[in-house]
């Protein structure tokens, strides 16, 4: 039986993947896998181990068990691997002293495979000038940089690490632009990793969300929005109605309740005197990363949208 760290096709997969600091676990048990060819929107709350689990796919940490590999299979760290891979860390790891034009020098020769030619192509479309130093440019310009020295590589993977996380909106919305049309071009996989979910709902089409160290969601957008519907009745009926359907999470008011539901599996009509609504992507990602209430769900799993994994 071929393995979810092995699974052919998978641009990252992760079996038993965890990661301890100390006494502290940053990572625990993270099993998935994610096909080529997507957007994967990588979500979760702060210290739910994002960081951690992006540092270890791309070799920058060792794992305290379980395995993690890349591009169908090859080891993380490999020679494959670190050609086949682009990453782009929250805090671009550039030399403030050398201009533009040294930089992409310096990746060159740091790189097995690497277009010069592209990164200073993408400088002139920017506007950004190759004498300047990196120093001088704005936090903008600086992570355009970033993703340019990335995309020389030519890369079958891109890792992005909340790139954007210190940027204004303008910013923001230019580099989002420059890495769909890089996607679009070359056609590679992308694992995006950030906080501002309507950031993403924008471009994503595969969602993996972490909280507290461990992998929650895990399935293609689509799917995981056809499979949960938001429930609205009588207040007093919630009860009766949560006790025999997936509530993921509920508001309810005096005379009205809301139950946001997985809908995969038996019952999955809205009740009697109730109604059924779609969900969007920022309001599912919400309800997972708000802790339910023990009675509402089931123990903690990742859900996909071709089923549920233990």
């Amino acid at each position: 039986m071929t393995s979810e760290s092995s699974a052919p096709g998978a641009a990252l997969a992760a079996e038993g993947l965890s990661k301890r600091y100390g006494a502290a676990w940053a990572l625990r048990d993270c099993t998935l896998s994610v096909p080529a060819g997507h957007v994967v929107a990588l979500v979760g709350p702060n210290g739910a181990g994002k960081t951690t689990f992006l540092h270890l796919a791309v070799g920058l940490a060792t794992a305290s068990s379980g395995q993690v590999s890349v591009l169908g299979g090859h080891a993380v760290g490999s020679p494959a691997a670190r050609a086949g891979v682009g990453f782009v860390a929250q805090d671009a790891a550039l030399y403030p002293n050398l201009t533009v034009a040294h930089t992409i020098h310096l990746a060159r020769n740091l790189n097995t495979v690497f277009d010069s030619d592209r990164a200073a192509a993408r400088m002139a479309e920017l506007d950004i000038p190759l004498g300047r130093k990196v120093g001088k440019l704005s936090g903008g310009q600086r992570a355009q940089v970033a993703l340019s020295l990335a995309l020389a590589k030519r890369p079958q993977l891109l890792i992005l690490d909340e790139p954007l996380a210190s940027l204004d909106p303008l910013a923001r919305h230019e580099f989002m632009a420059s890495l769909m049309a890089a996607v679009a071009e070359d056609g590679i996989s992308v694992i995006y990793s950030s906080h501002v979910v309507a950031e993403l709902e924008r471009v994503a089409d595969y969602l993996v969300l972490l909280t507290e160290g461990r992998v929650q969601v895990a399935g293609e957008v689509d799917d995981l929005l056809a499979t949960h519907r938001v429930y609205t009745g009588p207040a007093d009926q919630a009860d009766q109605v949560a006790a025999r359907l997936p509530v993921v999470r509920e508001q309810r008011a005096e005379s009205q309740a809301h139950l946001l539901v997985r809908t995969r599996g038996p019952h999955a009509d809205a009740p009697a005197d109730w109604t059924a609504q779609q969900v969007g992507l920022e309001e599912l990602v919400l309800a997972y990363l708000r802790k339910p209430k023990a009675t509402a769900f089931p123990e903690p799993r990742a859900l996909t949208g071709k089923g549920t994994q233990s």
